[in-house]
């Protein structure tokens, strides 16, 4: 058996898989319905689409499989995924990369396996749709074309996925991939044993801004506060715009103490900007900061929600407003 090599673009590829937000999600109906068509179409018993992440390959649809990954190390799609073109392989036992392969010499016994590489938007090979018999067979042009085909569509509703957790106007994760990506984030933390926090903004007087220079305005005004949270936190920490005016971070190792630092050179960066811009308005913003509690905090949701309501409690006291 040989291992796969890693692709020359590893982590580029790694962090276009990443930023869709889709490892480890709920199964779901469009691609299902793709790897049950491939089955059918193929005669064959088992269709996955195959993500390669670091150092797993995890199935996003899989039908005649009980599994929902197995390590990178053993896979066929770590070695689909070097190539553009299909990956063929007529009987496993003759091939020297996988005639030693567990998946081989033991259950399921794989004998036949055909990938097609599935392509980010900007062309990294993220995972295949794949394939899998227990007996040797042929694949012919047609058969070539039409996995082709399926493996476009596997495309086309990736992209779909990448479209529902961006923000088309900041390019930010909207929330449901803030959610999603901090969730897992936070589960991470839970794991090592390590503290997180949440930072809920909200832009000060946004209204005013769409009422008295309109709202190609105040889009700017938003495109420019998403790139001010971007352009001034760290990569690991994952920032989205949750709707409106309203942005969220997640921030990773980093406890509350740690969070007033973090807060003051973004307030320093957002100053510049004021003063250096040809505006006539400037960007205020009020924050809640939570820090995450396993007592308190079960999901990404409850910090959410406790760092919301801060950040609307010190608006309102901004404002001189009473509860």
């Amino acid at each position: 058996m040989k291992i796969a090599d890693i692709p020359v673009n590893e982590s580029a590829r790694i962090e276009a898989l990443h930023s869709l937000h889709i490892l480890d999600t709920a199964p779901e109906e469009r691609f299902d319905r793709l790897t049950r068509l491939a089955r059918r179409l193929f005669d064959v018993p088992i269709a996955v689409v195959t993500l390669i992440d670091v150092n797993r390959q995890w199935f996003k649809s899989c039908v005649g499989l009980d599994a929902s990954e197995t390590p990178r190390d053993i896979s066929f799609c770590s070695h689909a995924i070097l190539s553009d073109n299909l990956t063929v392989v007529n009987d496993a036992t003759q091939d020297d990369r996988f005639s030693g392969n567990p998946q081989v010499t033991g259950e399921p016994y794989i004998r036949f396996y055909a990938g097609c590489p599935i392509q980010s938007e900007n062309g990294y090979n993220l995972g295949t749709l794949c394939l899998v018999d227990m007996k040797t067979r042929d694949f012919d042009a047609d058969d070539r074309a039409l996995l082709k085909d399926l493996g476009a569509m596997v495309e086309q509703e990736l992209t779909t996925v990448r479209l529902a957790t961006i923000d088309e106007l900041t390019d930010l994760s909207n929330r449901r991939g803030f959610e999603s990506l901090a969730g897992h984030a936070l589960g991470l933390c839970k794991r090592l044993g390590r503290p997180a926090s949440v930072l809920y903004f909200d832009l000060d007087q946004f209204k005013s801004i769409n009422d008295r220079f309109g709202h190609a305005e105040g889009d700017k005004a938003l495109t420019n506060f998403a790139s001010l949270l971007a352009g001034n936190l760290r990569e690991s920490d994952v920032i989205g715009r949750l709707g409106g005016d309203e942005f969220g971070v997640f921030l990773t190792n980093t406890a509350l103490a740690d969070v007033e630092p973090v807060l003051q050179s973004f307030e320093r960066a957002v100053q510049q900007f004021n003063q250096h811009g040809q505006r006539e308005y400037d960007l205020h913003y009020s924050v809640g900061v939570l820090e995450f509690d396993p007592a308190r905090h079960a999901h990404i949701g409850d910090l959410m929600q406790g760092a919301d309501a801060l950040m609307y409690d010190r608006k309102k006291k901004r404002r001189g407003e009473k509860v």
